[in-house]
């Protein structure tokens, strides 16, 4: 776990977005976002699909802009930051900004740990996709398999404070529906919604549903975000398309 010295506060407002697709031109998005989110947050997370071709170009980019934002910055990767195969050096562009790169990895910030993958499709409830079959459609679940292993294995190792976690594909259907339903089992897991349950994590955040639902719960009462900055700017244009979160840190989950 990487840890950082900022003090406890007993309340955390925590600022979501996903979905940002940076490419080369001026990210408006980004712009409406360092306007204001200083000022209503603690923590910005970041849910993947930070680059819009997978570019380590386009990461620069980000990183100039990000540079302006005085509050730490929690991240995961999504699949438009693999579309080019330039996922391991996006993210090292990323990390040497000082911006916390989670890949089944933690952070604690402010008494409060956070978790983070990009998580993976394969569907939901009694239709999510079994390995049987085809090498290929086995080797399709068993990377939904181990994004939700590491995922159980990094909340595991959260050992005080709340815990939050942080993904880019959905663990659960409520907060996708309203995309086609030929598309959702790709927009998610349910094997993402098992380990947010067994550790009783305070929030849970996603994007890659641009016309999912904004809120949901986990069949053991977590709520889960979908962040997705297209979702935000169509629920409400006037506002910056982050959600803010405030949790309890002094109520420590189990």
């Amino acid at each position: 776990m990487s840890l950082d010295v900022r003090p406890v506060k007993s309340q955390l407002r925590l600022a979501a977005v996903a979905d940002l697709h940076f490419s080369r031109a001026p990210n408006l998005t980004l712009s409406a976002i360092a306007a204001t989110v200083q000022h209503d947050a603690d923590v910005l997370i970041l849910c993947g699909d930070l680059t819009d071709h997978g570019l380590v170009e386009e990461a620069h980019g980000l990183v100039k802009e990000l540079s302006a934002f005085r509050l730490p910055i929690v991240a995961v990767l999504g699949n438009h930051d693999f579309h080019s195969d330039q996922q391991a050096d996006i993210k090292k562009v990323l990390a040497d900004a000082s911006i916390h790169m989670l890949d089944g990895d933690t952070v604690q910030l402010h008494g409060v740990g956070f978790a983070g993958v990009k998580g993976f499709g394969s569907g939901f409830g009694r239709r999510i996709l079994e390995p049987w079959g085809e090498a290929t459609v086995r080797q399709f679940v068993r990377e939904a398999v181990e994004e939700s292993l590491k995922l159980e294995t990094a909340l595991a190792r959260i050992a005080r404070g709340p815990r939050v976690a942080v993904m880019h594909y959905a663990p659960i259907v409520e907060t996708v529906l309203g995309e086609p339903p030929e598309i959702q089992p790709f927009l998610g897991s349910s094997r993402l919604e098992e380990p947010l349950n067994r550790f009783q994590v305070r929030v849970a955040f996603h994007g890659h549903a641009h016309h999912g639902k904004p809120e949901g719960t986990t069949s053991g009462g977590v709520p889960v975000y979908n962040v997705s900055a297209p979702l935000l700017r169509s629920l409400d244009p006037d506002r910056p398309p982050y959600r803010i979160v405030e949790i309890d840190t002094a109520a420590e989950s189990p």
